[in-house]
């Protein structure tokens, strides 16, 4: 050839290229098909999946699940040339036409694979016209992808009658399995029914598909496709299938995957089927049990504490019951946390040096600035060790803490750990915050209990996982322009790895430490606790328990019952109520919640080796004084061990018992400018909180003041040198009152003074009023305007306060 000719030649294979690219940009590639959105399990097995836009079941089948059985039954049947044209068989077409012109043989179209894909992705009606297109646009497919991922495409497209499209669908739906863990007359099966959906009909025609399925089966035997035996066994496989229905596993978290991915065919989610399974069926077991308590809704959150992959995830005892909202989400309906939070309260007071277990604290009818808490059972107990106020949920400690932590440092706590609604609602928070006054999510709580199970550290739930990156996308996915092999090395997700479920990856990404390693594993001692008032009595699972560290809520009204529980493995939430916020009398967490948390408890880790946590070098031990829980003073004969914090924990002594200087028949009390040189004796007094020691005398419990101090005294009425401790607890400072004059209602006097003081005096507008007894209530008719009311008390120390009266 010359160098003229090869230039024109040149030339016309440039025109040609030109043409073909510029036919190629007129007539792109259809649109990729729609796919039925599908939720996966960590393992890969699909969970839920829902119809496409055109409501089809089109589930897409990846790479990975077409088997070499299914490739060669496939194309063996199909088209045993297509890894080798172009996408249009010229041989097959001739013989085709040959038959067809002749009317010899059965009449076909000489359709390849790549043909079938076109119309499959266009369909027309079947005429000569229309047959060129097809072939055109199979010519156009095999430039653009690999046989590979024409395969692919169409064992996702080819019909299996009704609604039912592509091989994966048809295999969940008829044989409840994915197609790379059919048989292999099972195979056969799918490959045969393409070519006559509506005649070979799965669970309606099966001794006709039989019939044709061994048919082809010996073909594929004389041909040596697959072994004898395999051929021999698949012969022998009866058919006995019928149509099922769609997976429809976690539908709450379906949905919601489903709603923050659209498009997106394959959603891979941390969930394991088993688990999630169990979860299901225990929680629509027990809330039927509820049913005549008037309790209709549970919610579940399973988490890996390694990883906080969500293993199990129910919304509802029933998606399926409208009657009971049964779709609504209760793992993030925003609900009353009742005392759930407490735990988290603790940690950060004991980070903070403000506690210790041992140490304890008043629980007395208390007001805070106009807001009286009570505890559940409506009694008080005087004092409280911490690890007491916390296993028995105490409310009233847990406001005197969290007044001293601060409201603002504890919401900014919880807004690190994601409490969205609280993040939102903190310049409205206030102390009831710890007994339920704000609203969270299960979803929020769970994660915040998983932290203390990860020594503090608190991560983000995790609902999703990457797919594997060792599959690429499927055909008419990608960009244009860009290369096959450059899309196999995209990465499919986050750089983050994940096992199967998730299961022994420790995240590192978005960590926060909430509390540090001691005071999480000082709550979780606490919770561990063998000996609890909220261990259901009669509850027979409980022998069975592993391990496990729990606490229990209920909010006002008792319309939340909550139960959270931890191990070294997993953090497992329970909510149970009523999505119309109604209450019923018997919905605790203790007796509602927690059954339910142990049957899940029992299920995951039924024979788990209850590995728990050990004390951090952190903590260290130190001796106590066992009536304050308070380093040991001079008078402290009663010692106990227990945990603190070096450098962190307070120091402060103990001083629950004062020496005193007393007259010898203990009537007076001196101090130390009046003592006389002979005539008394030393005494040990009870030296509690003011407010315990009022609780005490109205209790009737020992409450032993210090005697009336030396009246001669010059110091009598000057500055007292103990520095104790006189408060106004009504009314309260700076408040607005509004009485009735027709109820003729009044204001109420009381103080909290310390254990030497006998007797108080009244002033209204520095007018005296009376003297009463320190701990007595006084009633009276106070004026109208700014008031301003005065007490003063036996050793010479005065409060005054203001506020506002109006009349009705």
């Amino acid at each position: 050839m010359n160098r003229r000719t090869g230039i024109r030649f040149g030339g016309i294979l440039l025109v040609a290229v030109i043409v073909l690219l510029g036919l190629n940009w007129t007539f792109p590639l259809p649109p990729a098909p729609q796919y039925s959105p599908m939720v996966l399990a960590a393992d890969g097995t699909v969970l839920h999946a829902y119809l496409n836009a055109t409501q089809k079941w089109r589930m897409k089948t990846e790479l990975a699940e077409i088997t070499p059985a299914l490739q060669q039954a496939i194309i063996h049947k199909e088209d045993r040339y297509f890894r080798y044209h172009f996408g249009v068989n010229p041989v097959a077409i001739l013989q085709a036409a040959g038959r067809n012109l002749f009317g010899r043989g059965r009449t076909t179209g000489a359709s390849t694979i790549t043909m079938q894909v076109a119309r499959l992705l266009e369909p027309k009606e079947r005429t000569v016209a229309n047959k060129l297109k097809e072939m055109l646009r199979a010519m156009q497919l095999e430039a653009h992808y690999s046989k590979a991922e024409i395969l692919q495409l169409y064992l996702n497209l080819v019909p299996y009658g009704g609604n039912i499209e592509g091989v994966k669908s048809a295999a969940l739906l008829y044989f409840q399995q994915p197609p790379d863990y059919l048989s292999l007359a099972q195979t056969v099966t799918l490959a045969i029914i393409p070519n006559q959906p509506r005649l070979l009909v799965l669970g309606k025609n099966n001794a006709l598909i039989l019939a044709e399925r061994n048919r082809w089966l010996r073909q594929f035997r004389q041909r040596r496709l697959f072994p004898d035996q395999d051929i021999a066994d698949a012969l022998a496989e009866p058919l006995d299938v019928r149509r099922h229905a769609a997976p429809a596993l976690a539908p709450h978290l379906a949905r919601r995957l489903v709603a923050q991915f659209p498009g997106q065919a394959i959603i891979r989610s941390t969930l394991r089927r088993g688990p999630q399974a169990q979860a299901e069926d225990l929680t629509k077991n027990y809330v039927r049990r509820l049913h005549e308590l008037g309790i209709s809704q549970a919610a579940v959150l399973v988490l890996n504490n390694r990883t906080r992959a969500v293993e199990a995830y129910v919304g509802s005892a029933d998606f399926a019951d409208a009657t009971r909202a049964g779709q609504v989400d209760g793992v993030r309906a925003v609900r009353s946390p009742g005392s759930t939070l407490k735990p988290f309260l603790y940690a950060l007071a004991l980070d903070r040096g403000l506690v210790t277990p041992k140490m304890k604290l008043p629980d007395v009818p208390s007001n805070f600035s106009g807001f009286r808490p009570e505890n559940f059972d409506k009694n008080f107990s005087g004092e409280v060790t911490v690890e007491r106020a916390l296993t028995y949920s105490l409310n009233i400690p847990a406001v005197r803490v969290l007044s001293e932590i601060g409201v603002v440092t504890f919401t900014d706590k919880l807004r690190d750990a994601g409490f969205q609604r609280v993040a939102h609602d903190a310049p409205r928070l206030g102390l009831s915050t710890i007994l339920g006054g704000c609203g969270t999510t299960l979803e929020e709580l769970t994660a915040l209990y998983a932290a203390l199970a990860d020594k503090g550290r608190y991560c983000a739930v995790r609902l999703t996982a990457p797919l594997p990156s060792t599959s690429p996308p499927g055909p008419l996915s990608k960009k244009e322009g860009e290369p096959n092999d450059r899309r196999r090395q995209k990465s499919s997700g986050s750089p983050l790895f994940f096992g199967e479920g998730g299961r022994g990856v420790r995240l590192t990404a978005g960590d926060a430490r909430l509390v540090s390693p001691a005071a999480a594993f000082l709550i979780t001692d606490i919770l561990a606790q063998h000996t609890r008032p909220d261990l259901p009595l009669g509850y027979q699972g409980s022998a069975r328990l592993p391990k496990i560290a729990w606490k229990t809520g209920t909010s006002y009204g008792r319309r939340d019952a909550w139960s959270i529980g931890y191990n070294q493995d997993y953090t497992v939430g329970v909510w149970v109520g009523n999505f119309s916020g109604e209450g019923s009398p018997a919905l605790t967490g203790t007796d509602i919640a927690t059954p339910l948390l142990f049957d899940l408890f029992n299920a995951l880790a039924y024979n788990s080796p209850n590995n728990w946590a050990t004390p951090p070098a952190s903590l260290d031990f130190r001796l106590v004084c066992a009536e304050s829980g308070l380093v040991p003073g001079e008078h402290c004969p009663n010692q106990l061990i227990d945990y603190y914090l070096p450098g962190i924990s307070s120091a402060r002594r103990c001083e629950h018992q004062r020496e005193a200087l007393v007259s010898a028949d203990g009537a007076i009390s001196y101090c130390r400018a009046c003592v006389p040189e002979a005539g008394f004796r030393r005494q040990l007094f009870l030296n509690p909180a003011p407010e315990v020691l009022a609780f005490r005398e109205s209790q009737g419990l020992p409450a032993t003041r210090l005697p009336a101090h030396n009246v001669v005294c010059r110091l009598v009425r000057g500055t007292d040198e103990t520095g104790a401790a006189l408060a106004i607890t009504s009314p309260l400072a700076n408040a607005e009152y509004l009485l009735n004059r027709a109820e003729k209602q009044q204001l109420l006097l009381s103080c909290a003074a310390g254990s030497e003081v006998r007797q108080v005096f009244w002033y209204v507008n520095d007018q005296f009023l009376r003297a009463a007894s320190a701990t007595e209530r006084v009633f009276i008719r106070p004026p109208t305007g700014n008031v301003k009311i005065s007490c003063a008390d036996d050793h010479g120390r005065n409060v005054d306060i203001q506020l506002q009266v109006a009349e009705l």
